[in-house]
């Protein structure tokens, strides 16, 4: 009887006791194909698990530029877009021509996407240039592969005009290219990424290399490319090294965040970076020196406290 009255006492008190409401945050990636959403997976299980009162979930967008919107309205609370992208919509040009979006903050630079442009064998592309005349996929609506891709083609002479473009996210590009529906795909994501992983175990492709030219042009177009190297082996099929260019993916929030939070979700994912890792191997890239190279807007105040507390020199272009 006493067991029983102490069951039913401590029944009622754990009703009575409160319990504390967690603040629901959105972070914002990409299609399911990409690195975004894995990646934005495994930022909310650190926040949920080491950021108190707050419980995060991924999203799938539409990527970078949607995102930005995202971030501006409310309607998320964190994103991963490319660098071009996030300073574009900052400054507003490009894509962003007369609505310049000045709340944007960055908390960290993630890692950086290589641009991909693949076709299969037997399909008669092996240079950018061949790319006329045929179906390309240039990307989902609203994301930085599709700015990616305007960019690359058209500081190369290479216009919607001469080709049959077609707006498509990383899994219906992949599934398309399998299909024989398209001729060739651009990602711009973090390698490797899941979607090409699977196109190349049922079909032999093609990574297009470009020359030092292409890639110099692009460059002259958007600064925020780099040159870099797609290691051999990182997908099936191909063994040489592919030259390809590199755009940094910043995670974005707004200036309304409260620095106390801005700053608990930066310590949170650089000490809990392994757990990120893990997840995906583009987090091997995540690094508070990384951070300070290819930030390409001013840093939130409580990530620039998370910063400063470790000792990291931040230029003066990214101090609020």
């Amino acid at each position: 009887m006493k067991l029983l009255k102490a069951i039913a006492a401590s029944t009622l008190l754990a009703a009575a006791t409160p319990v504390l409401a967690q603040e629901q945050l959105s972070i914002a990636t990409g299609g399911t194909g990409g690195v975004y959403y894995p990646m934005g997976g495994g930022l909310a299980e650190i926040i949920n698990a080491h950021v108190d009162g707050y419980s995060a979930t991924a999203e799938v967008t539409g990527a970078s530029v949607e995102n930005m919107g995202l971030i501006a309205t409310g309607d998320a609370d964190i994103a991963f877009a490319l660098a071009d992208t996030v300073q574009q919509a900052f400054g507003g040009t490009g894509r962003f021509e007369g609505q310049a979006l000045p709340m944007l903050r960055g908390l960290a630079v993630s890692y950086a996407n290589m641009v991909h442009i693949v076709a299969l064998e037997g399909s008669g592309i092996t240079a950018l240039a061949d790319l006329r005349g045929k179906r390309v996929s240039i990307g989902a609506p609203g994301s930085g592969t599709e700015v990616n891709a305007a960019a690359i083609l058209n500081a190369n002479g290479i216009t919607y005009d001469d080709i049959d473009e077609q707006r498509l996210n990383f899994n219906e590009t992949a599934d398309a290219l399998a299909n024989g529906d398209i001729d060739a795909g651009i990602w711009s994501v973090g390698a490797p990424t899941s979607s090409i992983m699977n196109l190349a175990t049922t079909n032999t492709i093609v990574l297009i290399a470009l020359s030092e030219a292409e890639m110099a042009a692009a460059q002259a177009v958007d600064p925020v490319f780099a040159m870099t190297s797609l290691p051999g082996g990182t997908y099936e099929g191909v063994a040489n090294d592919t030259a390809v260019l590199g755009v940094p993916n910043v995670l974005v929030v707004s200036s309304d965040m409260s620095d106390d939070l801005a700053y608990a979700i930066t310590r949170a994912m650089f000490e809990q970076i392994e757990a990120l890792r893990a997840v995906h191997p583009a987090a091997n890239e995540t690094s508070v020196e990384f951070t300070m190279l290819a930030t390409p807007i001013p840093l939130h105040p409580g990530a620039v406290r998370y910063y400063e507390e470790i000792g990291a020199t931040i230029p003066d272009a990214l101090r609020p």
